[in-house]
């Protein structure tokens, strides 16, 4: 229990910059859906679509390889596989910005934004950024540091919302009332751009933050190491590509399979920033994958026998937990949510229970992939995501014609769900875990009674309406709480 009780704690601290940085950003999406039209809005989700998948690409695992060979029994200098990983990545990062600078025109053309090759210039220099930036960020995670990690991702998260309002807020009113103040900078009709120019500015101050963990270490490139974190890291790179694929290829095959582009792009736009309201359920998995994979490989490292599959056991069980309490808290106050978005997408909400069970079972997947990962058979997680992918665009190349966006959230659902089952039954033969699968699907089917009986009630009035699902959130939460102890980390837990 000790060990999940670490992994409550970092939890907490990675989802406090996690769940408030990303609550901040989500804060963002009603002011470009006030302030931009479903079209233009589209165009910000099409682009960060790719910039999405390059990430993984110019990451190339890495991060999963440095956690594995920082705790591997036969290297014991994790310095020297922080360095080697970090020369890398510095490199790759390089050359991928100089090739985008020199073919900007050309990118831009295929990407549909052929007047402003700029966005591509520059969201690739934030990209390359944000790669390199990946590898210090996981030392931190290494040594422990989640207070620092939350920090900096905080005071990240603050500058781009900062900017963001400067100049879509107050410089459009500066322009009105004193243009000689700002004309010198500022460009009334450069409107979404100004959204990549301030993830750019927020880029460059958290790699400066980043500093003491680049240059206060000594520098060491191992080629032998490199490689042999290469062939580990490979399949986790596929994996990451088909993963962030399976989360992406519906925002980029949805413009391909509507005839009319403009059309294409409303349903974009809707599809986005409703999928914005679902992330409530992403910032929590987000929050527990950067605790869980330290967790993992030192468990494997430090624990023995029973304790170390029971932690394991145990941190499913608990994230199954969490996870159902944010999808009811979501669905119950979705009256009061929903105007995270003008009132023009609302068309769209019909989503975001979809894409809510969807992150679910991606999240049970990832707890799953442990097996694969402390086994070295990654692969597996390539296939799976191979496999994931294949639903997807299948469904997607079905559906979307017939159902708009809605075919995107359906095909989301089924290729999680498949990669969750098929994980589940290779492990069970690879590396035996016994969860509880009873207490699983009770707290599954519990919460699809308080959500059918929360969500169906002929209620108008919303007051009353949202009385009555407190309560019986309370309830649910009091039911969970007489049947399992949570574990609190030992601070709260004193208390």
């Amino acid at each position: 229990m000790a060990g999940v009780k670490s992994l409550a704690k970092d939890t907490v601290i990675y989802g406090a910059s996690s769940i408030i940085g990303r609550f901040l950003n989500w804060c963002l999406v009603p002011l470009y859906t006030i302030m931009f039209p479903a079209e233009e809005y589209g165009i910000v989700t099409y682009l960060y679509t790719f910039t999405a998948l390059v990430l993984i690409v110019l990451i190339y695992g890495m991060e999963t390889g440095f956690f594995r060979f920082a705790n591997h029994e036969d290297y014991n200098n994790p310095e020297k596989v922080y360095s080697t990983s970090l020369i890398s990545l510095a490199g790759t990062s390089s050359l991928f910005f100089i090739f985008v600078f020199l073919f900007s025109d050309s990118i831009a053309e295929l990407l549909k934004v052929p007047q402003h090759p700029e966005y591509i210039t520059i969201l690739a220099l934030t990209v390359a950024l944000d790669a390199f930036s990946a590898i210090p960020f996981s030392y931190l995670r290494y040594l422990k540091r989640p207070i620092r990690f939350a920090t900096i991702k905080l005071i990240n998260i603050a500058i781009n919302i900062g900017l963001n309002l400067f100049f879509i807020l107050l410089c459009p009113y500066l322009w009105k009332v004193a243009p000689n103040t700002i004309d010198w900078f500022y460009n009334p009709d450069y409107g979404i751009g100004y959204i990549f120019v301030s993830n750019l500015a927020c880029t460059i101050i958290t790699v400066i933050m980043l500093v003491p963990q680049i240059i206060h270490i000594k520098y060491a490139f191992d080629t032998v190491l490199l490689r042999k974190m290469l062939v580990y890291s490979f399949p986790i790179l596929i994996l990451g590509i088909a993963g962030i694929m399976n989360q992406t290829i519906d925002k980029i095959l949805l413009p391909e399979l509507i005839s009319d582009p403009a059309i294409a792009m409303r349903e974009l736009g809707i599809y986005g920033a409703n999928y914005k309201i679902a992330i409530v359920m992403v910032m929590f998995i987000q929050a527990f994958r950067y605790a869980y994979e330290p967790f993992i490989f030192s468990q494997n490292k430090e624990a023995k026998g029973d304790a170390k599959t029971k932690s394991y056991v145990d941190a499913m069980k608990y994230f199954i937990i969490f996870a159902l309490v944010i999808f009811l808290f979501v669905m119950y106050y979705m009256p009061i949510l929903k105007y995270f978005i003008a009132p023009s997408y609302f068309s769209g909400l019909r989503v975001v229970p979809i894409i809510m069970l969807a992150e679910f079972f991606f999240g049970i997947f990832f707890n799953l992939s442990l097996w694969y990962k402390l086994t070295d058979k990654t692969q597996w997680g390539m296939y799976f995501s191979i496999i994931g992918l294949a639903i997807t665009v299948i469904l997607n190349i079905i559906l979307v014609p017939i159902m708009g966006y809605m075919g995107c959230a359906w095909a989301a659902l089924a290729c999680y769900f498949s990669m969750m089952v098929l994980s589940y039954i290779i492990g069970r033969k690879k590396y035996p875990i016994h969860y509880d699968l009873a207490n699983a699907f009770f707290y599954f089917i519990l919460t699809a009674i308080f959500y059918a009986a929360g969500t169906l009630l002929p209620i108008e009035n919303e007051l009353i309406l949202l009385s009555i699902r407190t309560v019986l959130l309370a309830i649910f939460v009091i039911i969970i709480l007489k049947k399992e102890p949570i574990p609190l980390p030992s601070r709260l837990a004193k208390k």
